[in-house]
Parts: structure tokens; C-alpha cells; sequence
């Protein structure tokens, strides 16, 4: 036999959930809920049932669940966007708000005046000069470029044109004697006695005499010069260019006060000079020289040269040898040799030069020096006296790898002339090269 069902009202609870039905479990959750619900919700009675209303009300940006607890609303989750164009919702407890999306620019670019968008920086509007002053900038899409002038390169690290040191790096190949790096350029100078080439690289040689570095008389030697004292003086052991008054009569020597010969008298003394090339100086004691070469009391015949020396003149003539040609009044030029093998033997040029100096010269004094016109790097050069020095008076001397010098060991005891022949070997890249200088040296009287 089956019981019968209870009718139920609409809104009421169903069979299964009467108090009867439900064991004790269910029954104590079922008031937890419902004490819950009578704290957050109130009861409204309907026609044959009941409705559960919250009893508060939640505030804009907010919304109820079942339970009538206020829950945010995320409205950047809206389906419609909450924000403009180029902006970033971020929500907020019960609101939200909108933050400006701004760009993350790389370097050689910033942000143009809207902050919308990343546009390139012209680094080389002025007056900004990256580059350095008087170089060209060349703007480029987030970075830029340089065209460097002459003498200087572009250095990626400082991101600038540097000087170029020529100096530094081509070092010996600029200049012969010494270089001077400047900005942009450089320039090349010459160690004393030598002045700069026109071609502004190579050294030549300096004739000093002519701005009169000595108090009397001046010699000029290659890359220097020698100061030499007439008659009656001594040049001086400080400077080395002033020369010293001698009193020729106080010398224990015998030498006098006269420049030739003192004849002394009680209380005075006289003076006189040798019978021929010299005449007594307007002072009454010194001898001067006659230089008949240009008074013209010579007797050198229209070919020949008049040379004046102390007391006397030569007559001096030279012809070029086979295989040569003469290339200025004194120098000779070594013809093409071709294929003959003897004629690479012989020296390239040969130079005649005319040396005076009186027997009474200090020694050892140097008379010549020789070189090459300009020098290279690894340059090597020999000096050697190959002719006219029988009786050993001159040596020869190396100064540096490129230059010698000849001078007198010791003194000449008489006057004569003298025919000196000086070869220099040049060592150049592995090849050698001969030049020749012929010395006429007149060696004249003391006075």
C-alpha cells in the first residue's frame, strides 16, 4: 500500500526538501544559508510564495550577486572600449581610468609633439656640429654619418673626426729631418745648419756666411759652418765665432805685433808684408791680401778661372773625363752606361771645389763635410780619401749614418797647392752609388 503525496502551493518547497525528508546534515546547512541570507536579504511575501530582496543598494561601478553582496565591476572587460584611441583602461574599485599610452623611443629618436609617435632626431641641425667644426654632418634615419675632411678620420668610439697624426703613422716617409704633426696636416722642419726644401719635405743645406755668423771670416761646411780669424787673431775658445786680437810681438813664439814681420825700434816697432800678393793695411800693421782676380793684375788666359788665394792667385781650368758631361760650372754628370758593365763602376758624379787656408790653420780643423743631398731611412754612406794624400795630412770622419766630414790632422809646414780626391759610397736599399769630390786646396803663407 503507498502513501499519498501532500499538495503543494506554488512557491513552497518541494517534497524533498521538507524537514522530514532531509537528513541532519543537509538540515544545518540549509540554516546556515538561511541565516545568511536573512542577514544580507529580506523576505517579501507574493501571492502563494515569497521573494528574497537585497536589502542594500550598490553604488555605480558595482553589482549584486545572488547573495546581495556588491561586486566590482571590471569595465575595461566591456565589449565597447572605455577608453580614446592611444590610452590604457586600467580599472579601479568601482570606476576605472585612462592612462596615455606613450612610446618607448629608441636612441636617435623622441617622441614628436602630439606623443603619439617616434620620429627621427636630425643630429646635425644646427648648431649642434657632431662631426667637429668644419666637417660635414649627414643625417641618416636614427642616427647620422661623417664625411671627415682631409688629414682627419672618423673614430667610431667618440663617433667624431680626429686629427690624423702623419707623423705617427707614416713615420720617416714625410719629412727628411724632423715632423711636426698639426691639426688637420703637418709640417716638416730641419735640425740646425739646414733650412726646408721647396717642396717642403726635404732639408738643404744652409750657407750661414751669409748672414756673417763669425767676427771675421767664414767657411761654410754642409749642414754648418767654421769661423776663421785673419791675421793678428785667434778665435775664441768660448763662442768659437769671435776672434781674438794676438799680440804678435808679446809671443814667446816670435811672433809680433805686426800680421807678417815687426821690426821693432826703441819706442815704436814697423810693420812690413811679403814682396808679392800682399800690401801693408791702411792701420800700418796688417798685411792685406791682393786679390788679383778682381783687380785683374792675373794672368789666366780666357779659358781658365782665376781663383784668389792669400798672397797670390791660380788659374784654374777643368774638363769633364770620358764618360761624363758637364752639368754646371763645376760638376760633372755621369753619361747613360747602357750595357757596359765597366761604366756602372764609375761614379755618378764628380764635383770640384777650391779649399784656401794659411799653413798656420789650427788642427785639426775640419774643411769639408759630404752627404747626400737628402736622406731616406736605412741610408748607410762611407768616406774614404782615394787620391792626393800621400803624406797623411787629412783624415776623414763619419758625423752620422748619412755624413762625414774631411779635416786636417796636421799642419801643412809650407805653402802648396793640393789636389784631394774624396769618394762617398751612398748605401741606399740594397744598391750602392759613388760620388766624387775633387779639393783644390791652396794652402797659402802665415802672415
Amino acid at each position: 500500500m503507498s502513501a499519498s503525496r501532500a499538495p503543494t502551493a506554488a512557491g513552497s518547497a518541494s517534497p524533498a526538501s521538507t524537514p522530514w525528508a532531509r537528513s541532519a546534515a543537509s538540515g544545518t546547512a540549509a540554516a546556515g544559508r538561511a541565516m545568511s541570507s536573512r542577514r544580507t536579504m529580506t523576505a517579501k511575501n507574493t501571492l502563494g510564495s515569497f521573494r528574497c530582496r537585497p536589502k542594500l543598494q550598490c553604488k555605480s561601478g558595482f553589482i549584486q550577486d545572488a547573495l546581495g553582496n556588491c561586486i566590482d565591476i571590471n569595465e575595461c572587460l566591456s565589449i565597447s572600449p572605455s577608453c580614446p584611441v592611444g590610452h590604457t583602461c586600467i580599472n579601479t574599485e568601482g570606476s576605472y581610468t585612462c592612462q596615455k599610452n606613450v612610446p618607448n623611443c629608441g636612441r636617435g629618436y623622441h617622441l614628436n609633439e602630439e606623443g603619439t609617435r617616434c620620429v627621427d632626431v636630425d643630429e646635425c641641425a644646427p648648431p649642434a656640429e657632431p662631426c667637429g667644426p668644419g666637417h660635414l654632418c649627414m643625417n641618416s634615419a636614427g642616427s647620422f654619418r661623417c664625411e671627415c675632411k682631409a688629414g682627419f678620420y672618423f673614430d667610431g668610439i667618440s663617433r667624431t673626426c680626429v686629427d690624423i697624426n702623419e707623423c705617427r703613422r707614416y713615420s720617416g716617409r714625410l719629412c727628411s729631418h724632423k715632423c711636426e704633426n698639426t691639426l688637420g696636416s703637418f709640417h716638416c722642419s730641419c735640425s740646425a745648419g739646414f733650412r726646408l726644401a721647396p717642396d717642403g719635405r726635404s732639408c738643404e743645406d744652409v750657407n750661414e756666411c751669409t748672414s756673417s755668423p763669425c767676427s771675421q771670416e767664414c767657411a761654410n761646411v754642409y749642414g754648418s759652418f767654421q769661423c776663421y780669424c785673419r791675421r793678428g787673431f785667434q778665435l775664441s775658445d768660448v763662442d768659437g765665432v769671435t776672434c781674438e786680437d794676438i799680440d804678435e810681438c808679446a809671443l814667446p813664439t816670435g811672433g809680433h805685433i805686426c800680421s807678417y814681420r815687426c821690426i821693432n825700434f826703441p819706442g815704436s816697432f814697423q810693420c812690413s808684408c811679403p814682396p808679392t800678393g800682399y800690401k801693408l793695411a791702411p792701420n800700418g800693421r796688417n798685411c792685406q791680401d791682393i786679390d788679383e782676380c778682381v783687380t785683374g793684375i792675373h794672368n789666366c788666359s780666357i779659358n781658365e778661372t782665376c781663383f784668389n788665394i792669400q798672397g797670390g792667385f791660380r788659374c784654374l781650368a777643368f774638363e769633364c773625363p770620358e764618360n761624363y758631361r758637364r752639368s754646371a760650372d763645376t760638376r760633372c754628370e755621369r753619361l747613360p752606361c747602357h750595357e757596359n758593365q765597366e761604366c756602372h763602376r764609375l761614379p755618378l758624379r764628380i764635383t770640384y771645389y777650391h779649399l784656401s787656408f794659411p799653413t798656420n790653420i789650427q788642427v785639426p780643423a775640419v774643411v769639408f763635410r759630404m752627404g747626400p743631398s737628402s736622406s731616406v731611412p736605412g741610408d748607410s754612406m762611407q768616406l774614404a780619401i782615394t787620391g792626393g794624400n800621400d803624406e797623411g795630412f787629412f783624415t776623414t770622419r763619419k758625423v752620422n749614418p748619412h755624413s762625414g766630414v774631411v779635416a786636417l790632422a796636421k799642419p801643412v809646414p809650407e805653402p802648396r797647392d793640393l789636389l784631394l780626391t774624396v769618394k762617398m759610397d751612398l748605401y741606399r736599399h740594397g744598391t750602392v752609388s759613388s760620388f766624387v769630390a775633387k779639393l783644390f786646396i791652396f794652402v797659402s803663407a802665415e802672415l
